[in-house]
């Protein structure tokens, strides 16, 4: 089963990142949390990686609507996006929101997923429709 939604982007790191942010917020996310796992790999354990960020989007309304679904789903949110350092190019991946549904088997949750999916499919679209070369 895969889990991702990925696309590629022919852009560095730090232009990515603050692209991803205004992709997300223009479809209703905001990021509540922000972890550089490359800084923390480093100060905690010494060990080098690439860039690497996982960004806790959350569009408050599709938090709410699958809070109300199941109270336990508060497990797989917020919506986790990375962007990281692939090659010569950046990945940005989000997880699929249909794993909630998946993993739950609530139907109640799919209406909330499919949302989720619309808009970060659309934030995704848009950082490859934006003059860089994406694929995913």
């Amino acid at each position: 089963m895969r889990y991702d939604r990925t696309v590629h982007l022919d852009t560095d790191f730090a232009t990515a990142v603050e692209r991803v942010r205004e992709a997300l917020a223009a479809q209703g996310f905001g990021i509540l949390t922000e972890i550089d796992v490359t800084a923390t790999l480093k100060a905690k354990l010494d060990q080098d990686m690439e860039d690497y960020v996982i960004l806790g989007a959350c569009n408050p309304p599709l938090a709410h609507r699958a809070l109300e679904a199941d109270r336990s789903i508060g497990l797989l949110l917020p919506c986790n996006v990375v962007v990281r350092a692939d090659g010569d190019r950046t990945a940005v991946q989000a997880l699929d929101p249909d794993t909630m549904v998946t993993l739950t088997g609530l139907d109640d949750l799919r209406p909330v997923a499919e949302e989720a999916t619309r808009r970060l499919d659309a934030a995704l679209a848009s950082l490859t429709d934006a003059g860089t070369d994406g694929t995913r």
